[in-house]
């Protein structure tokens, strides 16, 4: 009887392998180029104490080595050793993810992973293999983008270290990612990344703020540089958020009827139109929007990233202004509370 049961699990087993060997295959090849990175990252403080390490960079890991401890002390998120160490990218790109969306549909095509469960990205440390999947998709009509992120969390899987390319960024931008990113690491819904990205990407913006104005103060090059920055990136989400509700509006005009030609001409022509609208929205930096898109018009996939990182920012400012008096750990410790991390 044991025998048995021992070759019918090892019969399951098998041929839960075959069926999930792409998954298993795809998890193995991302845990090993984490901990690669992980492996090769070394401590803040080797790279403080470099007399060859640049002291414009040097000024960044001690401002995320502030923010870090803001963000745990003052806001309430996990204490754990991510951002405790550095890894060198050497001006290389170390990941690509892939996004994908139904053409004439605001539908994001969407990747189920066990523990962390469905989620609209997929990515790769292998730019080969984040091409094949781009092409897989476009072959089977999906609109779909690469983007090279600046950060990510393994959600207290892994350490995460600081990347280098995050040096580059200005001082409010890097404090808004390394808050996200501890977010992230703190609350967790399985099977809702819009909830995750918003409450993130809200939280890193005004916990940047915060951190801003009490390490620097509110009259500071940093502050004020950042309250611009960030003024000028809400004009553009609003923008984008506005614009993605009429291109759904759109496409629930179009039949099965009308020819896929006809579809591709009118949505183009339509999303010209907002790109060239973003000319009359005025921005602190005086920049053009519209000439990021002067080769090559967004697809829909742009469009499905400000509902996944911004679509919610309205309703968890008024809860930060009237449920929470502004206070942003009596916040965090709600969505704490509520929605316990992985």
């Amino acid at each position: 009887m044991l025998k048995r049961i021992l070759v019918a699990l090892g019969l399951i087993l098998a041929a839960l392998t075959i069926y999930y060997w792409s998954l298993i295959t795809y998890g193995v090849g991302q845990g090993l180029g984490q901990l690669k990175i992980v492996r090769e990252a070394r401590p803040v403080e080797e790279f403080l104490a470099d007399p060859r390490f640049p002291d414009s960079l040097k000024s960044r890991l001690r401002l995320i080595q502030q923010a870090r401890r803001y963000a745990i002390d003052s806001l309430g998120l996990h204490d754990t050793k991510n951002y405790t160490t550095l890894f060198d990218q050497k001006g290389e790109e170390l990941m690509w993810v892939v996004i994908a969306c139904e053409p004439f549909r605001l539908v994001e095509k969407r990747w189920e992973f066990p523990v962390i469960g469905s989620v609209p990205y997929k990515g790769y440390f292998n730019k080969e293999k984040a091409l094949k999947e781009r092409e897989g998709l476009e072959k089977d009509g999906w609109d779909v983008s690469i983007r090279n992120p600046d950060g990510w969390s393994t959600l207290g899987w892994f350490t995460d270290p600081i990347l280098s390319g995050m040096l580059m960024r200005s001082e409010g931008d890097l404090a808004s990612l390394i808050i996200h990113e501890m977010v992230h690491a703190t609350i967790y819904v399985k099977d809702s990344s819009d909830f995750n990205e918003n409450l993130a990407s809200f939280i890193g913006d005004r916990g940047a703020e915060l951190f801003l104005k009490q390490a620097f103060g509110d009259t500071s090059r940093q502050f004020q540089e950042y309250i611009h920055q960030d003024g000028d990136y809400r004009k553009v989400a609003d923008h984008m958020l506005r614009a993605t509700k009429k291109l759904d509006s759109l496409y629930q005009t179009m039949t099965e009827s009308e020819s896929v030609e006809s579809k591709k001409t009118r949505k183009e022509n339509y999303i010209r139109k907002i790109v060239e609208a973003f000319d009359t929205i005025r921005f602190s930096d005086g920049r053009r929007r519209s000439s990021r898109f002067a080769k090559r018009l967004p697809n829909n996939t742009y469009f499905m990233s400000f509902r996944t990182y911004e679509s919610k920012h309205d309703v968890m400012l008024e809860d930060w202004n009237n449920r929470f008096s502004k206070n942003l750990k009596n916040m965090i410790n709600y969505y704490r509370a509520t929605y316990p991390s992985l």
